[in-house]
């Protein structure tokens, strides 16, 4: 299977384009730059990085063994410039020793389910193909989408659908299958399919798939998706180098707001309001690099419908991690 085949980068060219000084400043001042891909997938935006920068060695993170195959052999003519990293991204710190560096230059995060688990048929990512509902990004642990159907009360299941889907019919939804299940078990994806189609009211058919959130929801949880994230953003802000640069895309709005608040947090002062001048560890140890967040303009919208939801964030470490508090706030 060629992985360049399966996968097309979100937003390359302006992800190149805010790294690109951060890792020829490392260049110039004769260290190795190092980026940190936090979130390897197919491997198509360390394939460009490590195309465009001879001497850049990229670490690349994934949960997936399936990812961690394809990519390293897209990657393998890179030699052991490429460093492959099997874990959740949230261990930036893995990845930074694998590259045999003290801190990252760059970190790209690219969040969200990859294209190979959307288009693999056999994972149940997608509610457009028959498969077991696993959802499984790592394909290890014990809980999959199947089990939590099975286990969760109606309750705790409009709950998930409300708060990791932002579901109107979180309710409805839940009560539907949880009378299902207790006729038959639900473990494909076209059976939760056709419970939560029978459940819809006809004034809503016309709205959208009405297994897209639900689907969404479930991998969230399945993954811990959030959880993690909530991990690795002041991770990814603690490693980056001095002038290092931070390129998160998101997906969907409950990713973006953590990466927003995240990010903000770390682009202000921390100074007290009475304080008569600010000392250099209550500056802010990050510059935002673009207004609010970025979209993917129309002609790669037109021509990656998977871009249409993304938005980008960036930001630069503009204070040493020396000046860090010593209060637990990331460095």
């Amino acid at each position: 299977m060629d992985a360049s085949a399966l996968h097309t980068p979100v937003m390359l060219e302006r992800t190149l384009e805010l790294l690109a000084p951060a890792i020829e400043g490392a260049a110039a001042a004769g260290r190795t730059p190092v980026v940190v891909d936090g979130t390897l997938g197919m491997g198509g935006h360390t394939e460009a990085l490590l195309a465009a920068h001879p001497t850049l060695v990229v670490a690349g993170i994934d949960r997936d063994p399936d990812a961690i195959r394809l990519a390293g052999a897209r990657l393998a003519r890179f030699g052991d410039r490429f460093r492959p990293v099997r874990a959740t991204y949230d261990r930036i710190d893995l990845a930074v020793e694998a590259a045999g560096a003290a801190a990252a230059d760059g970190i790209l995060l690219d969040l969200g389910v990859s294209s190979l688990q959307l288009d693999a048929a056999d994972r149940g990512f997608a509610y457009a193909k028959d498969a077991p509902l696993d959802m499984r990004m790592g394909q290890d642990g014990d809980v999959t989408a199947a089990t939590i159907l099975a286990e969760r009360s109606a309750r705790e299941l409009a709950r998930l659908f409300r708060e990791y889907g932002d579901e109107k019919l979180a309710d409805r939804y839940a009560r539907a299958i949880v009378a299902a299940r207790e006729e038959a078990p639900i473990d494909t994806s076209k059976r939760l399919v056709d419970i939560l189609q029978a459940a819809t009211p006809r004034a809503l058919s016309n709205q959208g798939h009405p297994a897209k959130r639900v689907f969404q929801a479930l991998r969230i949880e399945v993954n811990q998706e959030l959880a993690i994230l909530e991990r690795t953003m002041p991770a990814a802000i603690g490693a980056l180098a001095q002038d290092g640069r931070l390129v998160v895309l998101a997906y969907q709005s409950l990713e973006d707001r953590i990466v927003k608040r995240a990010l903000q947090a770390a682009s202000s002062s921390t100074a007290p309001l009475d304080l008569p001048a600010e000392l250099p560890e209550h500056a802010p140890q990050l510059r935002l690099l673009v207004k609010g967040a970025e979209l993917a303009d129309e002609a790669e919208r037109a021509a990656n419908p998977r871009s249409a939801p993304v938005r980008l964030r960036a930001a630069q470490r503009i204070r040493p991690a020396s000046l860090a508090p010593t209060t637990g706030e990331p460095s």
